[in-house]
């Protein structure tokens, strides 16, 4: 029987997030949909989208909510996503939500779980600047990422108000060990009766 998981996970930058939601999807046997990946997919192949992306970044703006939404909706309507998906990156803001949820209710579904992943500001700050070191990037300054944290802090909270209030939503701890927080998310997930795939468990 095929495992079903319709989920989205959410956290700050320095969370671990990716990381996480990778590891998640494999064991549920679901692809990971990331906004940002498929960005920088279609800019990389110079795709129509990924022109239309690049002129919108390169004039400063934000890609609109409406066009964010149509690529989700694209990318959810294939095969491999029929049993399920892992969110990452979207929805981004209520509006978004707004996108998502009538998507899937035209499809008779639901998201089954909201992770999100907490981890204190000082952790993410700090496993930021480390990484900015090692990484030798120089854009990553303390200001800079605080900028990030105060954007993800002001933007997602409302979302997390509202899958909140629909019961959805499983506040993991994201500090320790990787596989601790793995388990931590699995854990959270069976309890809601969400069952790994077969070549996982």
């Amino acid at each position: 029987m095929t495992a079903s998981a319709r989920l989205l996970i959410v956290g700050p930058q320095g969370s671990g997030k990716g990381t996480q939601g990778v590891r998640i999807a494999e064991s549920y046997g679901i692809p990971v949909v990331s906004t940002g990946d498929i960005f920088r997919a279609n800019i990389k192949e110079g795709t129509p989208l990924g022109q239309q992306v690049t002129a919108i970044l390169d004039k400063g703006d934000l890609v609109p909510d409406e066009l964010t939404s149509e690529i989700v909706r694209d990318r959810l309507s294939q095969e491999d996503a029929a049993h399920g998906f892992l969110l990452d990156g979207y929805p981004r803001n209520t509006a978004q939500v707004g996108h998502l949820e009538s998507f899937l209710a035209e499809r008779g579904e639901s998201l089954d779980a909201v992770i999100l992943l907490d981890v204190p500001r000082e952790e993410s700050l700090e496993r930021l600047t480390l990484r900015a070191t090692e990484q030798g990037r120089s854009d990553d300054t303390p200001e800079a990422i605080g900028h990030r944290l105060d954007i993800y802090e002001r933007e997602t909270a409302p979302i997390i108000e509202v899958y909140g209030a629909k019961g959805i939503v499983d506040r993991i701890d994201g500090t320790g060990a990787l596989d601790e927080v793995t388990e931590r998310i699995t854990a959270a997930l069976a309890a809601r009766g969400l069952r790994l795939a077969a070549s996982a468990s």
